[in-house]
């Protein structure tokens, strides 16, 4: 996992107008904390914020003015209607240290033709190495027959990865397909033979 350095400076003025000032030059307020510190109170360049926050779980450098250190995000304020990130908060983090975080789950290929794909988790908690967080976890649903459901436990995690939720949590299934009933399949053809007689051109 690949760190983004992001250049960090103190802040000292607090309170909504000084984080309106803060934004309006193309920046973002942000906190950071853990391992026992005080909170370090910091300003953020937006750009590189907003572009750094693209990826899950992004293992973050900051490098200013009394600050050298890894942080994850852990709680990201935007705002509702422009989506632009309005406030940060980040948890430091050691090299070597193991981390608890929620990773999206993804599917591939498609299950049996007879079946839906209900997946009831798209991400699972996992721990792992704070500089080696694996990026999501794949479950290859081809060919899945009604009835299968997989489990946390049945996933197969990234190397350096541990399972941190509930094993028994189901992550997706396969249903049935829901069965026409007769009416509606009637209904329905007969609707389809009045749109292809309205649609013939009249006799001559």
């Amino acid at each position: 996992m690949s760190e983004v350095r992001i250049a960090a400076e103190p802040r000292t003025t607090f309170g909504k107008g000084a984080a309106r000032k803060i934004r309006r030059a193309d920046k973002v307020p942000a906190v950071l904390y853990g391992h026992g510190i005080d909170p370090k109170h910091l300003t953020l360049p937006g750009h590189e914020v907003l572009l750094a926050l693209r990826t899950p779980n992004v293992l973050i450098h900051l490098k200013g003015e009394g600050v050298d250190e890894l942080a994850l995000p852990k709680g990201v304020q935007r705002d509702p209607i422009k989506g632009f990130v309005e406030h940060v908060d980040l948890l430091l983090v050691k090299r070597g240290e193991k981390v608890t975080v929620e990773i999206p789950v993804t599917t591939v290929g498609d299950v049996h033709s007879d079946g839906l794909l209900d997946q009831q988790l798209v991400s699972i908690a996992v721990e792992a190495e704070a500089t080696h967080i694996p990026t999501g976890v794949e479950v290859d649903v081809e060919g899945l027959e009604v009835g299968t459901a997989i489990t946390a436990a049945q996933l197969a995690l990234p190397k350096g990865a541990t399972l941190a939720a509930d094993p028994e949590a189901v992550v997706l299934q396969v249903s049935a397909k829901p069965v026409e009933a007769p009416e509606e399949a009637e209904e329905a053809a007969e609707a389809a033979a009045e749109g292809e007689t309205a649609e013939a051109p009249a006799a001559e």
